[in-house]
């Protein structure tokens, strides 16, 4: 027999017999359980899922009784800003803080008290029965005091040292008319006149001035002449520094 044909006809048996296998390794093999394989590796996780709707609102829980103790709860949403309370009582004052820097250098002042040791003054006598000169300085040739030298016994006037504001004043006995002037640098200020009544009198006069620098201050007599100066009738003329400029 040809081979091509031999084999067509085995292809044809392979076919016919192939529905019988099985069967017949299921009759002639022993019935045996296979050996359970190894748990496979776990899957990853799943995404969560969608939130449920809101449920419906619970019953409303019951009361405490003694002795028994509540869940505390989660904690609630932050409630509504409430309404400003009175204001508290005044704290404790703080330490003193430190020192500012220095401020700026203020306006120059106003004179101060040092001028209070600027001084003048002088007091002087005529010792003399004999009248002064007529139109002239009248001669004190006794010092009681003399500030500063001020005063200037041989010509009889007084030299301001000290600007300022000065008060002047005489005392003077005589034994007939007088009239007497205060005078600053020629001029007359005050003049003051006493006419004899008594065998002895006493008359004054005073003035304040206001000098400067070299200014001279004197007294001086007209035809009515008639001061003396003797113990028990003096004549006194003084002057004093008021306040300087």
């Amino acid at each position: 027999m040809p081979a091509p044909r031999i084999g067509v006809l085995a292809l044809i048996a392979l076919v016919v017999l192939l529905p019988c296998l099985p069967r017949a390794r299921s009759e002639s093999c022993p019935d045996e359980a296979g050996t359970p394989g190894m748990p496979g590796i776990p899957g990853l996780p799943g995404k969560d899922g969608r939130d449920g709707d809101k449920g419906e609102k619970g019953e409303p829980g019951t009361a405490l009784v003694a002795g028994q103790f509540s869940v505390k709860g989660q904690k609630g949403e932050p409630g509504m800003v409430g309404v400003p309370g009175k204001m508290g009582r005044n704290g404790m004052s703080g330490n003193p803080g430190l020192p500012g820097p220095p401020g700026p250098v203020g306006d120059k002042g106003e004179s101060g008290y040092h001028k209070l040791t600027l001084k003048s003054a002088f007091s002087v006598a005529r010792g003399t029965l004999d009248y002064p000169n007529r139109f002239s300085p009248v001669r004190f040739n006794r010092i009681i005091s003399n500030e500063n030298g001020d005063y200037n016994p041989s010509t009889g006037k007084f030299r301001c040292k000290i600007p300022g504001s000065y008060y002047f004043v005489y005392h003077a006995s005589s034994t007939d008319h007088l009239c007497v002037s205060i005078v600053r640098d020629s001029n007359k200020v005050v003049s003051y006149c006493d006419h004899k009544v008594n065998d002895y009198q006493v008359s004054s006069g005073g003035v304040a001035l206001q000098l400067t620098e070299d200014q001279e201050v004197w007294l001086e007599t007209t035809d009515y002449n008639g001061m003396i100066g003797i113990l028990g009738k003096q004549s006194v003329f003084s002057g004093f520094l008021l306040f300087p400029d």
